[in-house]
């Protein structure tokens, strides 16, 4: 199965930003100039997350989505300040392809059910962050944005997701975020063995040799990164050549 790479816009104030563990936020760009850098590099897939909407108690900013969906050809998720029917349903009318849900699938799971009979799963992307608790013997789920324990353990999560009707799990590991020492292989593997969807594995990424990790060892379907690509550190291309020549199977254009 082709192995997905996914270029994350974190957005705030209408700027794309990136931290370590969820604080620390610096500016990184524009939306619709990384979505289109994005596009020509190769992305599979673009997510774009309204990381301040839930706690801020607003919705989306649709009109950054729709601006930056002109400028996008591939597969486009966008997710924060998502939580009812009609707000999905102004998300996918924007451009995007998917939205994926967070804090209101945990606090009404049924949201997930509802949104995936309306829309099909296909569109419904049920975003899990996750941090380890020792006493949990588990990882465990947080909400608003890292900001709230929930006292879950994500593998259960993420199977109950899967059960009301999920598509794909975007799941970030809180103490990898920003770190870029690689991704969580035990928590990515951990889930994708519970479920039988795609599991985008998110939080980490440093290195090339990282994404082949999480896409053999950690057993994703997808990797997601952000400050790599958005500081350069390597491009999209670059590192789908560098998975292809270590027999990992992925999307290249006829002239790579």
């Amino acid at each position: 199965m082709t192995k997905r790479i996914i270029p994350c816009l974190d957005i705030k104030a209408g700027r794309v930003v990136k931290g370590v563990q969820f604080a620390d936020l610096k500016d990184a760009g524009d939306p619709v100039e990384l979505a289109r850098y994005y596009v020509q590099s190769g992305a599979d897939e673009l997510v774009f997350l309204d990381i301040t909407a839930t706690n801020e108690g607003r919705e989306t900013m649709v009109d950054v989505v729709a601006r930056t969906a002109r400028e996008v050809s591939i597969p486009f998720i966008v997710g924060g300040g998502i939580s009812s029917i009609e707000q999905m349903s102004r998300v996918l009318q924007a451009g995007a392809d998917k939205f994926s849900l967070n804090t209101p699938a945990v606090e009404n799971p049924e949201l997930i059910a509802e949104a995936a009979r309306i829309f099909g799963s296909s569109c419904v992307v049920v975003a899990i962050d996750a941090r380890w608790n020792e006493k949990m013997g588990n990882w465990e789920v947080y909400t608003h944005g890292g900001r709230r324990a929930t006292g879950r353990a994500a593998t259960d999560w993420a199977v109950r997701a899967e059960s009301l009707g999920a598509g794909e799990i975007l799941l970030t590991s809180m103490d990898a975020d920003g770190g870029r020492d690689g991704f969580d292989i035990p928590l990515t593997r951990a889930v994708s063995e519970r479920v039988d969807i795609p599991v985008i594995a998110s939080g980490g990424a440093g290195k090339m040799e990282d994404f082949y990790q999480v896409l053999t060892r950690g057993k994703a379907a997808a990797a997601l990164a952000a400050s790599v690509f958005h500081y350069r550190r390597f491009s999209v291309l670059d590192l789908k050549k560098y998975l292809f020549k270590n027999g990992l199977e992925v999307r290249l254009s006829d002239d790579c």
